[in-house]
């Protein structure tokens, strides 16, 4: 067991520089009870996913503990909170039933390699590709899902299956639930020196264990007790038939799990008004994962759930987060005949206000005054996420939709002013960009058999953007030397003339230089 002291006493002594933000002052109260309110909103989550994919439980605690104190410490982001994500763990079940639990750790370090030569190469930065309507879709989205979550609480597995909870113990479910909601509106306008959370989640426990009510525990998920992580190396075959099985999982895990932090990321940005670090981000999620792998967890990315109980308890730094890790290593360690006690009512109480608070409401109100492209395409993601509950998917879908718009409004911006100057010579100036989208009515504009003998074409308030682009200026250049006319380029960028340049095209014997001007300084 000394390995794993000596482990994380290194790992904190290199770290040790990241685990306060010093840019701000800390409320160490406020930090350590909303890490202790995380803590107990992300065991059941990491129990029920980890359950779901087949692993032992201790296996999603492990990651909820691993992931949340690296990420927490080495994270782009303070306040937000990592663990045993479902996003990243659907996408390891195929391999699990396959493979078994062995190459699913050892997919997991994979992935985590992948995560790390993205922020290494700062690759974080086309986060910035997804547009606000796929934002909200996104975010609507997984309110829902976090909702419809909470509904599978009002179940109990039978002998003859899963059936709906019934009489007196959905009553009592039902009554705890709404007196967990009530306490977290409520509580907050008497004091906010406490998660109101927190509270609720308290009050509720001693309610159940001073009365002894009958009702749904953590202890019915399963067993949470346990020791340290274990330091574990894949056994699997180290070959590359082994690499062909896993890479395809670990893709796209890594791709989940970056797409589903960054935007958790984006997110709290907005809601704090300051700015996180994506390609660290992604640096402290693929360290993590890599630990997972080697310490026998499941691997997992931000929980944007769990990011949004720590802000809305008070949270704005890193120290929320390890407080939170090492009180779900405690509970494995000592506490877990006490937790198991916790009713899931009262998480369950938690989660949807949580679901509540996550949906993007102003969606809703400004909805008449968005284009209509932009709600459909809101409406998708939402949808897309709910049905298949795949985030990475639903984001996907999303931004090549809304790409797919924005090349074909692009493309119907393009205008040309035509005039004839006092030397004959016919002038076209092109407004809007050049590109696949544009090229045919781009054509359109010009009257070749008819021009005069020489004509220009200025390029002052428009750009030439790509390959198609540069075809048609070809064909345009071509068809006037057909005609015996002379064709002018004006006022190119530098970097379309190296376009052109770099394309070997025929135009540049065409293109009539500008002049370069030289700003006088004082100098």
């Amino acid at each position: 067991m000394s390995y794993i002291f000596n482990f994380f006493i290194t790992f904190f002594m290199f770290s040790r520089i990241n685990l306060f933000d010093f840019s701000q002052k800390v409320d160490y109260k406020t930090e350590v009870l909303a890490g202790l309110t995380v803590a107990m909103t992300m065991i059941p989550e990491s129990l029920s996913f980890a359950i779901l994919a087949g692993f032992s439980p201790l296996t999603g605690l492990y990651a909820a503990f691993l992931m949340g104190l690296i990420t927490a410490i080495l994270g782009g982001r303070p306040g937000m909170v990592s663990g045993g994500a479902g996003a990243t763990v659907v996408v390891l079940i195929a391999l699990m039933q396959s493979h078994g639990v062995e190459y699913v750790f050892a997919a997991v370090v994979l992935a985590g390699v992948i995560q790390l030569l993205v922020g290494i190469f700062r690759l974080g930065k086309f986060i910035r590709l997804v547009p606000q309507p796929v934002m909200y879709g996104f975010v609507n989205g997984l309110a829902v899902i976090i909702f419809m979550a909470q509904i599978e609480q009002f179940k109990v597995v039978t002998a003859s299956g899963t059936t709906w909870l019934s009489g007196s113990a959905l009553w009592i479910m039902l009554g705890l639930v709404m007196l967990t909601i009530a306490i977290v509106v409520v509580f907050p306008k008497l004091t906010k020196a406490v998660p109101a959370s927190l509270v609720a989640i308290i009050v509720v426990f001693l309610i159940v264990l001073g009365f002894g009510i009958d009702t749904k525990t953590v202890k019915d998920i399963a067993s949470i007790g346990g020791g340290f992580p274990p330091f574990h190396i894949p056994e699997v075959p180290f070959n590359f038939d082994m690499l062909k099985i896993i890479f395809p999982y670990a893709l796209v895990m890594a791709g989940v799990g970056l797409i589903e932090s960054l935007l958790t990321l984006n997110v709290v940005d907005e809601i704090t008004g300051t700015k996180g670090r994506g390609n660290k981000e992604a640096v402290a999620q693929g360290t993590a994962n890599v630990v997972n792998g080697f310490f026998t967890g499941m691997g997992g990315c931000a929980m944007i759930a769990q990011s949004f109980v720590n802000l809305a308890a008070g949270s704005r730094a890193r120290l929320s987060g390890i407080v939170a890790a090492i009180t779900i290593l405690l509970i494995i360690l000592f506490g877990a005949p006490v937790i198991e006690l916790v009713p899931m009512a009262a998480l369950t109480g938690v989660m949807i206000m949580v679901a509540i608070g996550t949906f993007e409401w102003i969606s809703l109100r400004i909805v008449n005054k968005m284009p209509r492209h932009d709600i459909a395409v809101g409406i998708l993601v939402a949808v897309v996420t709910v049905w298949l509950h795949n985030l990475a998917l639903a984001v996907l879908i999303g931004v090549i939709i809304s790409a797919l718009v924005f090349a074909w409004e692009s493309a119907k911006r393009i205008r040309a002013r035509k005039y004839n100057d006092e030397s004959g010579i016919k002038h076209y100036e092109i407004f809007g960009p050049l590109f696949f989208g544009s090229v045919t009515a781009f054509n359109e504009k010009f009257d070749v058999n008819h021009d005069p003998e020489e004509v220009i074409v200025d390029f002052k308030e428009s750009r030439v953007a790509d390959m198609s682009a540069i075809e048609a200026l070809n064909k345009l250049t071509e068809r006037y030397q057909k005609a015996g006319k002379k064709l002018h380029l004006r006022h190119l960028s530098e970097d379309c003339r190296t376009l052109l340049h770099n394309a070997g095209s025929v135009i540049d014997v065409n293109i009539m230089e500008d002049p370069k001007y030289i700003v006088a300084t004082d100098k």
